[in-house]
């Protein structure tokens, strides 16, 4: 891929690719939280936002295909880490796809990454020394095109007492102390970005975040900071959200606000008050400190005098997690005891403040129906409350700041247009494997401006779940249920259901839809979900 921009010619950007974990569409700043976030803000003002990017509702899936171009089952994610038996759902990242790594190393860039991995298999947290970390089924960043890598393997850790990180190719072995996982990633991103400048090369850094992601786990001075801000409760603060929101113009149009989800009941009806409201006070915090950690960030690269080429982007892979950490669910697979020795209670233990090392909790469904306002749904589902993020674009050099932008795009895009913006060429081969072609359009030019609309459909699949946007109209369902369709110009709430008036459109909507799910190789979920519960030995897939 080339690009006729002379700026990128001359001085090729380095580029920074910012993933939060589990946060919602209204949980910045920018996009009508409560939360401080000033360092993201900052960002959003001093270059575009995109209040239409889409994700792919989970975690894997969505990393696979930020990193490949491809949609997630064409790059062997198509549901989470357990092989269920195809080439789309072997749970780990195929050769006949290429990383963003894969593709700029091939130009003389160095590759970074700090954080979460997660494209590589499953991994069971209580069973460290049974890994087999590096062989065909569990690649490492450094075996998928990164020069350097420092993190986790899988999806979730213990972000004062992690159960397995890696450095380049060897098991970090201690933390100190004051270990905290968002500082960390940031400050090795930091030392890596050092050593980039010093060999005078152009760097892609991989910043791959799991905050605000369960365990509610934050520093004690960052969860002071939102005392008794959550005490008014979620209605309360859902609704303050919006109203920031549509004062703010983060969308092209103030739509209504999705009701309260039918399973969340009034506040007023909450008998455990001040433990709700401990748990978003902690979620707040997490996210706080993302956003002082992307703070040192910039103030390093404006140190090394790299900040005014350097392209930011920043998102998030999946809407609120509605999962509650039930003890017997996700809990009971992640040890027990602190690095130090120290018990650590699992699971949403009513009363029991979250945020020390010695909780293992989640903030559950009443806020991530805060966190995903004005959508609805959440994490694992394809409708707005799951598949929407704000995308943050900086880049001082290559982009001038501008109004928030609309068009709907997504993950799969982002790949052409880190090639673009740096002049990279996208690898026809690599480690001798033909690899499919791209499947993305690069957003260069609606950061820049222009009149830009996607030219294809965007697709999901999900556990069942699936969608189509095309234009303005969205067509999706909930696992085995009927089709609805949307007019997302006028209703991306999806208040009002627009199917059977127009068959048609419908018709037609379906018909794409299935030719992609064939094409890509979606599997019946009916068929693959006894397939997955085996695999992990749970009751159903939710944890």
């Amino acid at each position: 891929m080339t690009t006729n921009n002379p700026q990128v010619e001359t001085s090729r950007p380095n580029v920074i690719l910012i993933l939060a974990d589990d946060m919602g569409f209204a949980d910045l700043g920018c996009t009508g939280s409560e939360i401080q976030t000033p360092n993201i803000d900052a960002l959003a003002r001093g270059g575009v936002m995109l209040s239409a990017m889409y994700n792919c509702a989970r975690c894997c899936p969505t990393r696979a295909s930020l990193l490949t171009g491809l949609y997630p089952h064409n790059a062997g994610v198509g549901h989470m880490g357990a092989n269920l038996g195809t080439p789309a759902y072997q749970g780990f990242l195929r050769n006949d796809s290429a990383t963003i790594a894969e593709h700029l190393r091939a130009s003389g860039y160095a590759t970074l990454m700090s954080g979460k991995w997660h494209v590589a298999g499953d991994f069971e947290p209580r069973s460290v020394d049974h890994w087999r970390i590096g062989d065909v089924e569990h690649p490492t960043p450094r075996q998928r095109g990164f020069d350097h890598f420092y993190g986790i393997m899988d999806g979730a850790t213990h972000f004062f007492s992690p159960h397995y990180m890696l450095e380049d190719d060897s098991r970090v072995e201690t933390v100190p102390d004051d270990f905290y996982f968002t500082d960390a990633i940031t400050d090795k991103a930091i030392g890596m970005i050092e050593g980039a400048v010093s060999d005078e090369k152009p760097f892609f850094l991989f910043l791959a975040h799991t905050a605000p992601h369960w365990p509610l786990h934050a520093h004690p001075e960052d969860i002071a900071k939102y005392d008794g801000v959550y005490n008014k409760g979620w209605d309360h603060i859902r609704t303050a959200r919006h109203e920031t929101m549509n004062g703010l113009n983060v969308f092209q149009r103030s739509w209504d606000i999705s009701p309260r989800d039918s399973s969340v009941h009034r506040w007023e009806q909450e008998k455990n008050q001040d433990w709700e409201a401990s748990k978003m006070a902690t979620y707040a915090a997490m996210v706080d400190r993302m956003d002082q950690s992307i703070g040192t960030l910039v103030a390093a690269l404006k140190r090394l005098g790299q900040f005014d080429n350097t392209l930011i982007l920043f998102l998030s892979d999946n809407g609120g997690c509605a999962e509650f950490m039930a003890e017997d669910g996700w809990a009971k697979f992640y040890p027990d005891k602190t690095h130090d020795g120290k018990q650590v209670t699992m699971g949403n233990v009513a009363g029991l403040r979250p945020g020390d090392a010695q909780t293992f909790q989640s903030y559950d469904k009443p806020w991530a129906n805060v966190s995903n306002a004005p959508f609805r749904l959440y994490k694992h589902y394809v409708h707005e409350g799951g598949i929407s993020t704000p995308l943050v674009a900086h880049w001082p050099e290559g982009l001038n700041p501008r109004c928030t932008a609309h068009a709907a795009c997504h993950v799969v895009d982002i790949l052409p247009t880190i090639l673009e913006a740096t002049g990279g060429a996208y690898q026809t081969e690599v480690g001798g494997h033909e690899i499919q072609p791209l499947q993305g359009e690069s957003l260069l030019g609606l950061f820049q401006g222009k009149n830009w609309q996607r030219e294809q459909p965007i697709f999901w699949e999900h556990e069942g779940n699936a969608s189509i946007r095309l234009g303005q109209f969205k067509l999706v369902r909930l696992h085995d249920c009927s089709w609805e369709l949307y007019d997302i110009e006028t209703d991306r709430t999806e208040l009002t259901d627009l199917a059977g008036r127009n068959p048609a459109l419908e018709k037609d909507l379906i018909r794409q839809y299935q030719a992609w799910a064939e094409t890509v190789g979606v599997l019946d979920w009916n068929e693959a979900l006894p397939k997955l519960l085996a695999a992990w030995k749970m009751a159903t897939q939710n944890g």
